[in-house]
């Protein structure tokens, strides 16, 4: 271990974007020990991450991004970093972002934080973290620190004191959500989320935009979201949450929401099961 970062990478052909990603990091003002997890690539990735002299898990198949995240995450823990540092193969950083980033740590009790994500050329905030965090960062113009009720997994620096409470990433979600759940389990232990207003870093996905099938399937995804909730009673939103995808089917004249409540209710024990397992400090890790 040469720093108290472990930034962790989850790959998966993205040889597109990743001398920016790696080369981001080293090229960081504030040191950062880089563990990439690969989920089957095809594209090269792996041999031109190893000639790099990246430490690369190489995963036979695409576990999904929670799973291969946890893998990092058990790193950290085991090796003692104080924080680990999520970043999406699709994202690079600035070279100021982590020091800004554990300069807001030293003055807050957040366990989770962010940089303003920005598009591919810097200026504007990335799309989706606009639609999520833009209004509230404008509103607390001048703060260092807004808090959120969510920010994107692209760029999260979490606290070595949120991960050992908090743990790894649910199995419930394979892709999509598993960020939302995270911050709700995060919250639940006592943890804030928030982004630093100072520090910036990217996040390149201009040029792919969600199909009306990927829109439809995260709307649906949002039941497993708020059922797998370790916060208040679950049992009333067990009931509601079918009949809220029925009204999202009607809404949108589509049969998707009504085949996800069959598929929904068979969850409903896997779901409560780790839901319980959840509240468990560390869950999810060992």
């Amino acid at each position: 271990m040469n720093s108290e970062i472990l930034v962790v990478i989850v790959t998966f052909n993205g040889m597109r974007w990743l001398e920016r990603c790696i080369g981001s990091v080293r090229r960081s003002e504030v040191p950062a020990d880089i563990l990439a997890i690969d989920n089957g690539s095809t594209d090269g990735s792996i041999e031109w991450m190893q000639g790099k002299g990246i430490d690369v898990v190489c995963n036979r198949t695409n576990l999904g991004f929670g799973a291969a995240n946890n893998i990092g995450i058990r790193r950290a823990v085991e090796e003692g970093y104080s924080y680990v540092y999520l970043l999406n193969q699709d994202a690079w950083l600035a070279p100021d972002t982590l020091g800004k980033l554990l300069k807001a740590f030293e003055f807050s009790n957040f366990g989770i934080l962010s940089p303003v994500q920005t598009d591919a050329g810097g200026k504007k905030m990335d799309r989706q973290f606009a639609k999520r965090c833009g209004r509230l960062i404008r509103r607390h113009k001048g703060e260092q620190i807004v808090e959120v009720p969510f920010v994107m997994a692209a760029h999260w620096m979490i606290s070595r004191g949120c991960l050992m409470q908090t743990g790894g990433f649910s199995p419930a979600f394979t892709h999509y959500g598993e960020d939302d759940n995270y911050l709700d389990r995060a919250r639940w232990f006592g943890w804030r989320c928030g982004v630093a207003t100072e520090a910036r870093a990217v996040h390149d996905r201009s040029d792919r935009k969600a199909t009306p099938e990927q829109r439809m399937y995260l709307k649906c995804n949002g039941s497993v979201i708020r059922i797998s909730n370790p916060a208040g009673g679950v049992l009333l939103r067990m009931l509601w949450e079918p009949i809220r995808l029925a009204g999202t089917g009607c809404l949108h004249l589509s049969g998707a929401p009504f085949r996800f409540i069959g598929t929904l209710i068979r969850r409903y024990p896997e779901l409560l099961r780790y839901r319980k397992q959840s509240r468990k400090k560390g869950a999810f890790l060992l």
